[in-house]
């Protein structure tokens, strides 16, 4: 059976990377589309698209972002803790991250199906919106199954006094 670990790397490999071509592809556009209006005139959708690859890049690197711990962190106040403190600290926030974003991730999920059943599409190139907001779920999903791993070795660390990544 594959390890959480594993699986979790593997799905993040394949994310970060869309998220990267999206947001290759979103600089693209855009200078595209700048370079366009000097000469003839603006591309077509291009606020549409460059709208639709901001929100795949971002939702997809969440995920890559939480592995990595890249996040805004308070350390002025919790490097002064003791160990115990923060292991204490790093549970409490994920008992409440990961349900938020479990909660988060379900509302978008239930808001694309809503979205695909009424065949909403975008304005200027017609585009339908579901696929973007599936993605953005996706990422809220990937989201949320780091945190409660994360949980998991947080409550781990915080029983056995094993060193983790936040302690």
């Amino acid at each position: 059976m594959i390890s959480m670990q594993k699986l979790t790397t593997r799905i993040n490999r394949l994310a970060i990377w869309i998220s990267g071509s999206a947001l290759i592809l979103m600089m693209a556009l855009g200078f595209g589309n700048v370079v366009s209006r000097i000469f003839w005139r603006p591309i077509v959708g291009s606020f549409e698209i460059i709208g639709f690859l901001g929100a795949v890049s971002i939702s997809l690197a969440l995920g890559f972002t939480q592995i990595r711990k890249n996040h805004v962190a308070v350390d002025i106040f919790t490097d002064k803790y003791t160990r115990t403190w923060r292991r204490l600290t790093a549970t409490v926030s994920y008992l409440i991250t990961a349900p938020f974003f479990l909660i988060a991730t379900r509302q978008v999920f239930i808001w694309g199906v809503t979205v695909f059943r009424s065949g909403e599409m975008s304005e200027t190139l017609l585009l339908p919106y579901y696929p973007f907001i599936f993605t953005v779920a996706f990422g809220l999903g990937f989201l949320t199954l780091i945190l409660f791993h994360d949980l998991y070795k947080a409550v781990h660390s915080l029983v056995t006094g094993e060193k983790t990544d936040e302690s």
